[in-house]
């Protein structure tokens, strides 16, 4: 299921009490607001509330309104809360995701306004992850896009819950990368690439098709590829800002994690002459062991990926 964002790298913080006078009302998907009922139940119960998550940034609940309230009523002065840093949008689309897996039921009203609201934020996400994250069918979401006026531009592609970028309609960009070729011959692949809103391997197919006589147009079905090339960075710090911002790593839960993990154990060569010179002698040795074993670690991970890439 797809995640938001918990903190810049991702990965939710440890549990802890905070006062609840700190607090922010949710900026919840429940139409209807609060339900009573609910509220009395969770405040009589002999346990205690689990903990409830809380935006970072802005202090506002995601998720555990009720459970605040809760706590209230019991008297209590501080909660425990979960913490995860991003921007408001991925905060809502965490609220929905954890208002649908869990506790009180959100309404169909509920879900297709979230649904709606997750378009105009999130315009890339296909209606199958948008359905997902909201509790609805992909033919929902469709129907709540085609007459909802929040996204513009439109996107020309989808982001699905596999991670990957689907065009909406290769037809019609084979017909825009025919015209550009009929109207400029000359004109390079990537000029037609960029014309048409294709990828280039589309633009060099359409011209390939045409200097055969045959229609631009795919006669079956393509295999759906992934989004246009684009340039690719060069550095550590700047791969790492791109994997960041990737919707197909930060919107899910082990992407996320990766991302953590990448940002707390990335270093630069030349980076680590402060980190060798604080380390004392007589631990010299463990603190190498372990930095080679991460290294052996994060190698064994490399390889795995490329095989997976490169299979056989």
């Amino acid at each position: 299921m797809i995640r938001a964002p918990d903190s810049p790298a991702g990965g939710l913080d440890a549990p802890c009490l905070v006062q609840l006078a700190s607090l922010r009302p949710a900026d919840s998907p429940r139409l209807a607001g609060e339900d009573a009922d609910h509220l009395i139940r969770l405040a009589g119960l002999e346990t205690a509330l689990p903990p409830i998550l809380v935006h970072r940034q802005t202090m506002r609940v995601i998720d555990g309104m009720h459970r605040v309230r809760a706590a209230a009523m019991r008297g209590q002065d501080t909660i425990e809360v979960r913490f995860f840093d991003g921007s408001e949008a991925d905060a809502f689309v965490r609220a929905v995701q954890e208002n649908v897996a869990h506790g009180l039921p959100l309404s169909l009203a509920d879900r297709k306004a979230a649904a709606e609201r997750i378009i105009a934020s999130h315009p890339m996400l296909s209606d199958r992850a948008i359905a997902a994250c909201a509790g609805l069918a992909a033919k929902t979401v469709g129907a709540v896009r085609r007459r909802s006026s929040a996204e513009s531009p439109r996107s020309n592609e989808r982001l699905g819950v596999d991670g990957r970028l689907r065009p909406l309609d290769g037809g019609a960009g084979r017909q825009r990368a025919s015209e550009v070729i009929a109207a400029n011959p000359d004109a390079s692949i990537r000029e037609i690439a960029r014309a048409a809103g294709v990828s280039l391997g589309t633009a060099h197919d359409v011209r390939h098709r045409l200097l055969r006589g045959n229609d631009p147009a795919l006669t079956r079905p393509a295999r759906t590829a992934p989004a246009p090339a684009r340039p690719e960075p060069k550095d550590s710090p700047s791969i790492l800002q791109t994997l960041r911002k990737d919707p197909s790593l930060r919107l899910t839960d082990p992407g996320r994690e990766l991302l953590r993990l990448l940002h707390s154990r990335s270093i630069a060569v030349g980076d680590w002459q402060d980190l060798v010179d604080a380390v004392p002698p007589h631990c010299a040795d463990s603190v190498a062991r372990l930095a080679r074993d991460c290294a052996e670690a994060w190698g064994q991970f490399a390889t795995e990926l490329q095989r997976r890439e490169n299979p056989g």
